[in-house]
C-alpha cells in the first residue's frame, strides 16, 4: 500500500504542480538569495506594511548543501544575512511536485526576512515508498541543523508543511520533539492542506503518535474552499485528535473572494510563488506563521491573539479594496467537513489511508 503510487499523483503532479528538479552548482556556499518575483503581489490589494504579515527588515542568505537521500539535489538553507547567534526554525516539508525550491521561495524569503530560518528539503515525487520520502525529509533536516547549529536552534523549532508534506509534518515533528527534544523553548506544527499522514520506522501506531506530543506543542491546520485535491476530513482527523489544547490550536478555513474582479483562488496550489502570489499568501498564511512564530518561540500575548485567536478579530480581518473586503476566514477548535468525500481526488476513506477507521 505504501510502496505503490497512485495513478492519480501522477496525473495530479502533472496538471497542478509544474514543478521542475532545480539544483544549486555550489555545494555548501553561502550567498545573497534573490527573488525571482518583484516586490507587488498579484491582484489590487498588496503587502501589509506593518503589524504581523509585513516583511521583516533582514536581507536573505542562503546556504546549500547536498541532500543525503536525493541525489543530484541540496538541501537549502534560508536565513537572515550577518546573524552571529542561531535562530528559531521552521523545517518545511514541500508538497508532491514540489521538488524545486522556487516553488514556495517567498515564503522561505519571508521566515528569513523575519529573523528566523528556513530549511527546505526536496524528495522524489514518484519514490520507492513513503517511508522513504519521510526518510529523506528526516534525513536532510537533522543534518542541516547538526552541521550548522551556530544558524539553526533546536531549542525553538516549527514544522510546515503543505499537501503531503502536511501530513509527513505530523510524523517528523514527534520525532523531533519526543526523540531528539527539539522544540523544549517553543515548538508549533502548520499544516496546510494535508495529505495522508503516515509514521515512518516508529514502534508507535499514529494514533499513539498523536496522544503524546510534548505538552507545549501548538499548531494551527488550514483547509482551502477549492480544493479538490485532498479530503479535508484527513486535517480534521489530525486536528481532533492531537493532544493539543483547544487554547493552543485552531482549524482554520480559507474562503475564495473576488475583489474588483480579480480572482483570490483557495485551491489545492495555495500557498505557491508560481502559480499565483497574492494577498492570500501574505493574509491568509504568513500573517498566521509570523505571529504563531512570535507567540511560540518569544511568548508574545498580542501574537497569540493573531496566530490562535479563536476567531478574534485580529485573526479573521481582512483587508479590503475600493470597499470590498476580502472573505474572513472561519476559524475553529471543533470542525465538519462541508463537502461529500466524491468532490476530492483524495478521500479519507480511500484504502491507501492509515487512519481510515478515524474518517468521519
Amino acid at each position: 500500500m505504501k510502496t505503490l503510487l497512485n495513478l492519480w499523483l501522477i496525473i495530479i503532479v502533472i496538471t497542478t504542480s509544474a514543478c521542475s528538479q532545480g539544483t544549486n552548482d555550489t555545494d555548501e556556499a553561502a550567498a545573497p538569495l534573490q527573488s525571482k518575483l518583484d516586490t507587488s503581489l498579484d491582484g489590487p490589494i498588496q503587502k501589509p506594511v506593518s503589524g504581523y504579515g509585513a516583511d521583516g527588515s533582514y536581507e536573505v542568505a542562503e546556504i546549500d548543501f547536498s541532500n543525503p537521500q536525493y541525489t543530484g539535489t541540496q538541501v537549502s538553507i534560508f536565513y537572515p544575512k550577518g546573524i552571529t547567534s542561531p535562530r528559531p526554525t521552521i523545517f518545511f516539508s514541500h508538497p508532491f511536485g514540489g521538488e524545486d525550491k522556487e516553488y514556495n521561495i517567498e515564503l522561505y524569503n519571508f521566515i528569513a526576512k523575519k529573523g528566523y530560518v528556513a530549511v527546505f528539503v526536496p524528495y522524489r515525487t514518484i519514490d520507492i515508498s513513503v517511508d522513504h520520502r519521510y526518510q529523506t525529509l528526516w534525513e536532510g533536516f537533522t543534518k542541516a541543523a547538526a552541521d550548522y547549529p551556530n544558524i539553526i536552534d533546536t531549542l525553538k523549532v516549527g514544522f510546515m508543511g503543505h499537501s503531503f508534506g502536511g501530513g509527513a509534518s505530523i510524523d517528523l515533528s514527534y520525532k523531533a520533539f519526543k526523540e531528539k527534544g527539539w522544540g523544549q523553548n517553543g515548538r508549533f506544527i502548520f499544516t496546510m492542506a494535508p495529505w495522508y499522514s503516515f509514521n515512518w520506522n516508529s514502534p508507535l501506531t499514529t494514533q499513539q503518535q498523536l496522544q503524546s506530543f510534548p505538552s507545549n506543542t501548538k499548531m494551527i491546520t488550514q483547509v482551502y474552499d477549492e480544493d479538490d485535491v485532498n479530503d479535508h476530513r484527513m486535517a480534521i482527523d489530525i486536528f481532533k485528535n492531537i493532544n493539543i489544547s483547544n487554547a493552543e490550536k485552531d482549524f482554520i478555513y480559507i474562503r475564495s473572494s473576488t475583489i474588483n474582479g480579480y480572482n483570490y483562488v483557495t485551491d489545492h496550489a495555495m500557498p505557491s510563488s508560481r502559480i499565483a502570489f497574492d494577498a492570500l499568501d501574505y493574509y491568509g498564511v504568513y500573517r498566521l506563521l509570523d505571529a504563531m512564530m512570535d507567540y511560540s518561540f518569544n511568548g508574545n500575548s498580542n501574537a497569540k491573539n493573531v496566530a490562535l485567536g479563536n476567531g478574534s478579530a485580529a485573526q479573521v480581518t481582512m483587508p479590503s479594496y475600493n470597499g470590498q473586503s476580502m472573505a474572513p476566514p472561519e476559524v475553529t477548535d471543533n470542525p465538519t467537513p462541508k463537502y461529500l468525500q466524491g468532490k476530492y481526488q483524495f478521500k479519507c476513506r480511500d484504502s491507501t489511508n492509515p487512519r481510515i477507521s478515524y474518517c468521519n
